[in-house]
Protein backbone atom coordinates (compact mmCIF):
# COMPACT_ATOMS: atom_id res chain seq x y z
CA UNK A 1 0.00 0.00 0.00
CA UNK A 2 1.33 3.43 -1.00
CA UNK A 3 -0.38 6.06 1.38
CA UNK A 4 -1.95 9.14 -0.57
CA UNK A 5 -3.95 12.20 0.86
CA UNK A 6 -5.61 14.73 -0.29
CA UNK A 7 -9.23 16.44 -1.92
CA UNK A 8 -9.04 13.43 -5.20
CA UNK A 9 -8.35 10.70 -2.93
CA UNK A 10 -10.88 9.47 0.21
CA UNK A 11 -10.64 10.80 3.59
CA UNK A 12 -7.19 8.95 5.55
CA UNK A 13 -6.64 7.50 8.30
CA UNK A 14 -3.06 7.32 10.50
CA UNK A 15 -3.74 5.16 13.62
CA UNK A 16 -1.49 3.08 15.59
CA UNK A 17 -0.18 3.21 19.36
CA UNK A 18 1.51 5.90 20.94
CA UNK A 19 4.71 4.63 21.36
CA UNK A 20 5.67 0.67 20.26
CA UNK A 21 4.96 -1.20 23.65
CA UNK A 22 6.18 -4.95 22.13
CA UNK A 23 6.32 -6.46 18.61
CA UNK A 24 3.48 -8.83 19.57
CA UNK A 25 1.04 -5.64 20.51
CA UNK A 26 2.30 -3.80 17.09
CA UNK A 27 0.98 -6.75 15.20
CA UNK A 28 -2.02 -7.23 17.36
CA UNK A 29 -3.08 -3.75 16.84
CA UNK A 30 -2.62 -3.32 13.34
CA UNK A 31 -4.77 -6.14 12.74
CA UNK A 32 -7.53 -5.28 14.56
CA UNK A 33 -7.37 -1.69 13.37
CA UNK A 34 -7.66 -3.11 9.60
CA UNK A 35 -10.57 -4.78 10.75
CA UNK A 36 -12.34 -2.13 11.64
CA UNK A 37 -11.47 0.60 9.14
CA UNK A 38 -9.94 -1.04 6.45
CA UNK A 39 -7.03 0.69 4.59
CA UNK A 40 -4.90 3.27 6.73
CA UNK A 41 -1.51 3.82 7.64
CA UNK A 42 0.03 2.05 11.08
CA UNK A 43 1.97 4.90 13.56
CA UNK A 44 3.98 3.87 16.34
CA UNK A 45 7.21 5.90 17.56
CA UNK A 46 10.20 4.02 18.09
CA UNK A 47 11.43 6.51 20.71
CA UNK A 48 9.66 8.89 22.70
CA UNK A 49 12.45 11.35 23.25
CA UNK A 50 9.88 14.15 24.79
CA UNK A 51 8.18 12.38 27.65
CA UNK A 52 7.50 14.67 30.47
CA UNK A 53 9.41 12.20 32.92
CA UNK A 54 13.01 10.85 32.55
CA UNK A 55 11.11 7.62 34.29
CA UNK A 56 9.02 7.50 31.81
CA UNK A 57 8.92 4.32 28.73
CA UNK A 58 10.44 5.85 25.89
CA UNK A 59 10.46 2.68 23.36
CA UNK A 60 12.61 0.06 22.36
CA UNK A 61 14.84 2.39 20.78
CA UNK A 62 15.98 2.47 17.10
CA UNK A 63 17.33 -0.17 16.01
CA UNK A 64 14.60 -2.87 17.60
CA UNK A 65 11.94 -0.26 16.63
CA UNK A 66 12.73 -0.50 12.95
CA UNK A 67 12.93 -3.81 12.86
CA UNK A 68 9.95 -4.40 14.74
CA UNK A 69 8.10 -1.73 11.96
CA UNK A 70 9.70 -3.62 9.14
CA UNK A 71 8.35 -6.70 9.97
CA UNK A 72 4.61 -5.48 9.63
CA UNK A 73 5.36 -3.30 6.56
CA UNK A 74 6.13 -6.63 5.28
CA UNK A 75 2.87 -7.77 5.80
CA UNK A 76 1.56 -5.08 3.57
CA UNK A 77 0.59 -2.51 6.15
CA UNK A 78 2.02 1.01 5.45
CA UNK A 79 3.90 2.71 8.39
CA UNK A 80 4.66 6.05 9.58
CA UNK A 81 6.72 6.74 12.44
CA UNK A 82 8.67 10.12 13.90
CA UNK A 83 12.27 10.98 13.54
CA UNK A 84 14.36 13.54 16.36
CA UNK A 85 17.65 13.67 14.79
CA UNK A 86 18.84 13.81 11.24
CA UNK A 87 21.34 10.92 11.98
CA UNK A 88 17.33 9.09 12.42
CA UNK A 89 16.10 9.91 8.88
CA UNK A 90 18.23 7.75 6.85
CA UNK A 91 17.50 4.47 8.64
CA UNK A 92 13.48 5.28 9.39
CA UNK A 93 13.17 5.95 5.57
CA UNK A 94 14.20 2.44 4.68
CA UNK A 95 10.77 0.60 6.63
CA UNK A 96 8.59 3.56 6.66
CA UNK A 97 6.33 5.25 4.29
CA UNK A 98 5.90 8.02 6.04
CA UNK A 99 8.43 10.01 8.55
CA UNK A 100 7.05 12.07 11.15
CA UNK A 101 8.75 15.48 12.17
CA UNK A 102 7.21 16.39 15.96
CA UNK A 103 5.65 19.28 16.87
CA UNK A 104 8.46 20.21 19.01
CA UNK A 105 10.77 19.99 16.34
CA UNK A 106 8.73 21.27 13.52
CA UNK A 107 11.71 24.19 13.44
CA UNK A 108 14.55 22.34 13.14
CA UNK A 109 15.62 22.97 9.71
CA UNK A 110 18.41 20.22 9.73
CA UNK A 111 16.03 17.78 10.97
CA UNK A 112 13.14 18.96 8.07
CA UNK A 113 15.91 18.79 5.12
CA UNK A 114 16.85 15.21 6.27
CA UNK A 115 13.42 13.83 6.10
CA UNK A 116 13.02 15.93 2.96
CA UNK A 117 16.22 14.11 1.37
CA UNK A 118 14.68 10.08 1.83
CA UNK A 119 11.75 10.98 -1.02
CA UNK A 120 9.65 9.64 1.61
CA UNK A 121 6.80 11.80 2.40
CA UNK A 122 7.18 13.85 5.39
CA UNK A 123 4.20 14.64 7.67
CA UNK A 124 5.16 17.98 10.07
CA UNK A 125 2.83 18.06 12.90
CA UNK A 126 2.65 21.87 13.71
CA UNK A 127 3.86 22.91 16.72
CA UNK A 128 1.65 23.84 19.69
CA UNK A 129 4.11 27.34 19.78
CA UNK A 130 3.06 27.65 15.53
CA UNK A 131 0.58 30.02 14.07
CA UNK A 132 -1.17 28.06 11.50
CA UNK A 133 0.45 30.59 8.44
CA UNK A 134 3.85 30.25 10.02
CA UNK A 135 3.98 26.22 9.45
CA UNK A 136 4.45 26.59 5.74
CA UNK A 137 8.20 27.75 6.31
CA UNK A 138 8.63 24.03 7.86
CA UNK A 139 7.01 22.74 4.70
CA UNK A 140 9.14 25.00 2.30
CA UNK A 141 12.30 24.01 3.90
CA UNK A 142 11.33 20.03 3.51
CA UNK A 143 10.02 21.27 -0.72
CA UNK A 144 13.60 22.42 -0.80
CA UNK A 145 14.79 19.09 -0.84
CA UNK A 146 12.80 18.53 -4.52
CA UNK A 147 10.50 16.23 -2.07
CA UNK A 148 6.66 17.91 -2.42
CA UNK A 149 5.19 14.61 -0.56
CA UNK A 150 4.23 16.80 2.64
CA UNK A 151 1.04 16.37 5.28
CA UNK A 152 1.00 19.30 7.83
CA UNK A 153 -1.05 18.23 10.83
CA UNK A 154 -2.80 20.28 13.42
CA UNK A 155 -2.62 18.78 16.93
CA UNK A 156 -3.84 21.64 18.88
CA UNK A 157 -2.36 24.91 20.55
CA UNK A 158 -0.88 25.97 23.61
CA UNK A 159 -3.55 27.79 25.73
CA UNK A 160 -2.35 28.91 29.20
CA UNK A 161 -1.01 26.10 31.17
CA UNK A 162 -1.56 22.33 30.70
CA UNK A 163 -4.14 23.14 27.98
CA UNK A 164 -4.31 23.14 24.43
CA UNK A 165 -6.95 24.61 21.74
CA UNK A 166 -8.16 23.64 18.37
CA UNK A 167 -8.52 26.97 16.34
CA UNK A 168 -10.80 25.21 13.19
CA UNK A 169 -9.53 28.03 10.70
CA UNK A 170 -6.34 27.04 11.39
CA UNK A 171 -7.05 23.79 9.36
CA UNK A 172 -8.50 26.04 6.19
CA UNK A 173 -5.53 28.60 6.39
CA UNK A 174 -2.88 25.71 5.90
CA UNK A 175 -5.38 24.07 3.40
CA UNK A 176 -4.34 26.92 1.46
CA UNK A 177 -0.28 25.93 1.18
CA UNK A 178 -0.89 23.52 -1.22
CA UNK A 179 -0.50 20.49 0.75
CA UNK A 180 -2.66 17.91 2.75
CA UNK A 181 -4.05 18.70 6.01
CA UNK A 182 -4.28 16.41 8.70
CA UNK A 183 -6.30 16.64 12.06
CA UNK A 184 -4.48 15.06 14.81
CA UNK A 185 -7.53 13.98 17.06
CA UNK A 186 -5.99 12.56 20.17
CA UNK A 187 -3.39 15.33 21.02
CA UNK A 188 -5.44 18.10 20.58
CA UNK A 189 -7.87 16.57 23.52
CA UNK A 190 -3.86 16.25 25.63
CA UNK A 191 -3.74 18.30 28.79
CA UNK A 192 0.50 18.71 28.51
CA UNK A 193 1.81 18.03 31.96
CA UNK A 194 -0.89 17.45 33.59
CA UNK A 195 -0.92 14.96 35.68
CA UNK A 196 2.18 15.22 37.26
CA UNK A 197 5.22 13.61 35.48
CA UNK A 198 2.81 12.75 32.88
CA UNK A 199 0.23 14.30 30.47
CA UNK A 200 -3.64 13.83 30.63
CA UNK A 201 -6.20 14.19 28.84
CA UNK A 202 -9.88 14.62 27.56
CA UNK A 203 -11.02 11.82 25.46
CA UNK A 204 -14.27 12.32 25.64
CA UNK A 205 -13.70 15.40 23.05
CA UNK A 206 -12.44 13.15 20.37
CA UNK A 207 -15.55 12.82 18.20
CA UNK A 208 -16.73 16.13 18.36
CA UNK A 209 -13.74 17.60 17.16
CA UNK A 210 -13.13 15.34 14.68
CA UNK A 211 -16.48 15.38 13.20
CA UNK A 212 -15.66 19.46 13.26
CA UNK A 213 -12.36 18.96 11.40
CA UNK A 214 -13.36 16.53 9.08
CA UNK A 215 -16.47 19.11 8.27
CA UNK A 216 -14.23 21.82 7.77
CA UNK A 217 -12.63 19.80 4.65
CA UNK A 218 -9.14 17.74 5.68
CA UNK A 219 -7.70 15.31 4.47
CA UNK A 220 -7.27 13.02 6.82
CA UNK A 221 -7.09 11.90 10.33
CA UNK A 222 -4.40 10.95 13.33
CA UNK A 223 -5.54 8.94 15.79
CA UNK A 224 -3.46 7.23 18.42
CA UNK A 225 -5.77 3.98 19.21
CA UNK A 226 -4.86 1.40 22.14
CA UNK A 227 -7.15 -1.38 23.44
CA UNK A 228 -6.80 -0.69 26.78
CA UNK A 229 -5.87 3.30 26.78
CA UNK A 230 -5.34 3.17 30.74
CA UNK A 231 -2.81 0.20 30.44
CA UNK A 232 -1.17 2.16 27.61
CA UNK A 233 2.72 2.78 28.22
CA UNK A 234 2.72 6.15 26.42
CA UNK A 235 -0.28 9.12 26.06
CA UNK A 236 -3.11 6.50 27.37
CA UNK A 237 -4.94 9.68 28.68
CA UNK A 238 -5.82 10.73 25.67
CA UNK A 239 -5.96 7.96 23.06
CA UNK A 240 -8.59 6.85 21.98
CA UNK A 241 -10.34 3.03 22.84
CA UNK A 242 -9.99 0.52 19.88
CA UNK A 243 -12.95 -0.21 20.00
CA UNK A 244 -14.46 3.20 18.92
CA UNK A 245 -12.10 3.37 16.33
CA UNK A 246 -14.70 1.71 13.90
CA UNK A 247 -18.11 3.47 14.66
CA UNK A 248 -16.31 6.76 14.39
CA UNK A 249 -14.70 6.19 11.40
CA UNK A 250 -18.01 5.51 9.68
CA UNK A 251 -19.37 8.97 11.37
CA UNK A 252 -16.70 10.85 9.67
CA UNK A 253 -16.70 9.07 6.32
CA UNK A 254 -20.32 10.13 6.08
CA UNK A 255 -19.71 13.55 7.12
CA UNK A 256 -17.00 13.84 4.32
CA UNK A 257 -19.27 12.68 1.54
CA UNK A 258 -21.35 15.48 2.50
CA UNK A 259 -18.34 17.83 2.58
CA UNK A 260 -16.92 17.02 -0.91
CA UNK A 261 -20.59 17.45 -2.45
CA UNK A 262 -20.81 21.00 -0.95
Amino acid sequence: MHPVFGPKHPLGLIAGPCVIESEEHVHFLAGEIRKAVGDFVFKASFDKANRSSVDSYRGPGLKEGLRILGGLRAKGFAVLTDIHDPSQAGPAAEVADILQIPAFLCRQTDLLIEAGRTGRMVNIKKGQFVAPHDIRHAADKVASTGNDRILLTERGSTFGYNNLVVDMRGLVIMREFGWPVIFDATHSVQLPGAAGTASSGQPQFIEPLSRAAVGAGVDGLFVEVHETPERALSDGANALRLELLGPLWQKLNAIDRIVRKL
